[in-house]
């Protein structure tokens, strides 16, 4: 580079953090907090449970926005492709943001395109089945599903959906084979087993407890190794008979790549408090949700780097394919 050219890149440079810093501070208006799935699913209700407290730490208004479609592929372009102004954030699981890009290379965004903020709860996964069928163990629902093949229809939360993974991997582990039926998201997919349109379902615990408690589905297990406080009544998988079998997913905090990082570190430092709130711990243990959080934006990308490979690895494994 010459001299001019430096001089020009000097002065673009300065341009750019002036511009940035008499801009409004951050932030200045409502900000959009996009859920990829329906109403009433597990998603929704970690959106919900925190955007008060996020909003109040912020300063501004947070709106949740259900843009569901495509396993929550819909909801990720969307953000991906917004304005990197700190607006637009995406409450998102590993399903659309690492297994839906591994499923389908025709997506126009991979996680490249999204900026990591915080890991906000992890939490397993929660196998129901309809009282009428008889199915009241794990035991029970391997023993059926290998009398049977294909025949059990299993409800699931979309296509590359954490509880469809969930599925996929149950039916490696267990050597069974049953019919995973994807909706457009937990809600409806509990809805199906309740009406006995479908037979059995891996659902997020928020979407599916309800359920259990009202006696409408029998809960079977968590697909965690071993029982939880959360889930009084459900044995862990070492207990109810598959202990080879475990898997668990999470939640966090996306925000477009190109996001200033004094506004991913503004908004990672209001999750984290908002997420340590009594409250808000309450709320998502209530729903089997703990509260889980990183670091730094930069803890947490390491943490996707890793847990990248053992998604598409189950992806692969599992031979999950789109439909």
């Amino acid at each position: 580079m010459n001299k001019r050219d430096f001089i020009g890149a000097a002065v673009l440079g300065g341009l750019g953090v002036r511009a940035w810093g008499q801009s409004p501070a951050y932030p200045a208006r409502p900000i959009r907090l996009v859920v990829g799935f329906t109403p009433g699913g597990a998603a929704d209700y970690v959106a919900r449970a925190i955007s008060e407290t996020l909003g109040k730490n912020l300063g501004q208004s947070i709106i949740v926005e259900n843009r569901p479609g495509a396993g929550a592929s819909i909801a990720t372009d969307m953000v991906a492709k917004s304005a990197p102004d700190g607006y637009t954030v995406l409450l998102a699981s590993p399903g659309s943001i690492i297994v839906n890009p591994a499923l389908n290379p025709k997506l126009t965004y991979t996680l490249r395109d999204l900026a990591p903020i915080t890991k906000v709860t992890s939490s397993p996964l929660v196998i129901a089945a309809n009282p009428a069928t008889g199915i009241n163990s794990i035991r029970d629902l391997i023993a059926k599903a290998k009398q049977s093949p294909k025949a059990l229809n299993c409800a699931t939360a979309g296509n590359g959906s954490a509880p469809h993974l969930g599925a996929a991997l149950f039916s490696q582990v267990a050597g069974v084979e049953m019919t995973l039926v994807p909706f457009r998201g937990g809600a409806p997919a509990i809805q199906s087993v309740v009406a006995g349109d479908t037979h059995v379902t891996f659902a997020t615990p928020p979407s599916v407890l309800p359920m259990i408690q009202a006696g409408r589905l029998k809960g079977l297990a968590i697909s965690a190794r071993d029982s939880s406080a959360m889930f009084p009544g459900l044995p862990g998988m070492a207990e109810a008979g598959l202990p080879d079998y475990a898997i668990d997913f999470w939640y966090g905090l996306f925000v477009p790549a190109a996001t200033p990082a004094p506004v991913v570190r503004k908004i990672f430092e209001a999750a984290n408090a908002a997420m340590q709130q009594p409250q808000i711990k309450a709320a998502l243990a209530r729903e089997g949700t703990a509260v889980d959080t990183s670091g730094s934006p930069e803890q947490f990308a390491g943490f996707l780097e890793r847990d990248s490979k053992f998604w598409v690895k189950l992806v692969k494994d599992a031979g999950v394919k789109l439909d």
